[in-house]
Parts: C-alpha cells; sequence; structure tokens
C-alpha cells in the first residue's frame, strides 16, 4: 500500500469568489506509516481527510492510491474501490441502531457481491481482537461509549483496507475511554500493517504518530 498527495487544493463557492480551503497539499506515504493531521478548527483537516478518502473530489492536483487515480473511476467502481481499499472511523460511530455488534461489523462486506467471502470469520476474529466477544450479540444502546467505538474499529477494518482514516476518532470520549481506543487503533495498525492517517485536536493521541502535519489556511507543514 503506498499514498501520494500531489499539490492538492480545494475549492468552495462560485467561481468569481471562491473560497481555497486546502492549498497545494502534498506529501507521501507507505503502508505500516502513521500520520497525525492537526490545526485549529476550519484549517482544512476534515476536507483533506475526505479527499484523501474519495468522499469529495480535489479542485486541482492529484491522489494515487497503490499507483491507481481514484477519480478517474466511474461513480460505482469508485464506490467499489472505496469499499475495498480505504476504512473510516469517525468522531460519532455511526452504528446502525437496530443490528447487532457482529451485524454493525459486517455491514461493510454486504455492499458488494462477493466482496469478502470470509466475511463473518473475519468479524469474529476483529470482535475478539478489539474485546467484546462477550457483546457480540448487544445492540448500540447496550454498549458504552467506548465500546462503540471499538466496533467502529472493528467495521473499518472488516475488509482489510491498507489506508485506515481516523476523524477525532476519541474527540467524544472521557480520557480513560479516549486512551483505551489509541492504544486500540495502534495495536491493529501495527498488527495490519496499514497507512493510518487520524485528524484530532488531542495532544495526547497526536503524541502517539511517528509523523505529524499541522494545517494553517489551507497550508500545512510536516514537523
Amino acid at each position: 500500500m503506498s499514498l501520494k498527495v500531489s499539490d492538492i487544493s480545494k475549492r468552495f463557492g462560485s467561481d468569481d469568489r471562491p473560497v481555497e480551503v486546502l492549498r497545494g497539499i502534498s506529501f507521501e506515504m507507505a503502508g505500516g506509516q502513521s500520520l497525525v493531521i492537526m490545526g485549529p478548527s476550519g484549517s482544512g483537516k476534515s476536507t483533506l481527510l475526505h479527499v484523501i478518502g474519495t468522499l469529495d473530489r480535489p479542485s486541482s492536483g492529484y491522489l494515487e492510491i497503490s499507483g491507481e487515480d481514484p477519480f478517474v473511476l466511474p461513480e460505482p467502481e469508485l464506490a467499489r474501490f472505496r469499499n475495498r481499499v480505504i476504512g473510516f472511523v469517525f468522531q460519532d460511530h455511526h452504528l446502525l441502531p437496530q443490528y447487532s455488534v457482529l451485524e454493525n461489523v459486517l455491514v461493510p462486506t454486504l455492499a458488494f457481491k462477493g466482496s469478502n467471502g470470509d466475511a463473518k470469520a473475519r468479524a469474529l476474529e476483529l470482535i475478539e481482537r478489539v474485546g467484546l466477544s462477550h457483546r457480540i450479540d448487544h445492540r448500540p444502546a447496550e454498549l458504552s461509549g467506548g465500546e462503540r467505538q471499538r466496533v467502529a474499529v472493528a467495521r473499518a477494518l472488516i475488509n482489510h483496507p491498507g489506508l485506515l482514516l481516523c476523524d477525532e476518532p476519541t474527540g467524544s470520549l472521557d480520557r480513560s475511554r479516549a486512551d483505551e481506543v489509541a492504544a486500540l487503533l495502534f495495536d491493529l495498525h501495527q498488527a495490519e500493517q496499514n497507512i493510518l492517517i487520524v485528524v484530532t485536536h488531542s495532544l495526547d493521541l497526536a503524541g502517539r504518530f511517528e509523523r505529524r502535519l499541522e494545517l494553517r489556511e489551507g497550508t500545512c507543514v510536516e514537523v
């Protein structure tokens, strides 16, 4: 797995009065590396994460994931690519309330036929690794905030993604639960050897990363 972000810019608004959120962002990563993205509110952190995750298209620049430009794909193929290659963890877990832990972890495998033949075995393995085997039949309302976020991490990894993107994954948790989820993310990152990119305001979480990118007014500096 490799990631190349080349001179990415993102503008919103009309052509005559554009708002430039990202300005010429560039960096590269390889499998097994981790990067934290920091910066003040409104600096473009989540926008950058959405572009890297192919949820939003850049206004200019080039994104390459494992040698492939995902934005040349037609929308159905882009959705399949995203499902297969990229995992997402958000601040809010976004679990489906009517489904059990096991069913929630399996949701990404249902999007495309034949996408993961050993899906249930993989789900059971991940649920055990996040320490929730005893909660496998419970629904989200029966779980603590930290447990729900651990389910979200397992769900993000179900399709063996080479790129794991997290937007404030500990932002809604208290200190002890945040530490648990952070440790879990890094344990699984080491085991899976994926590329891990996290947006956060937490200095405690940021301190765990080997690389750090700071965004200010749409530009970036790696520190």
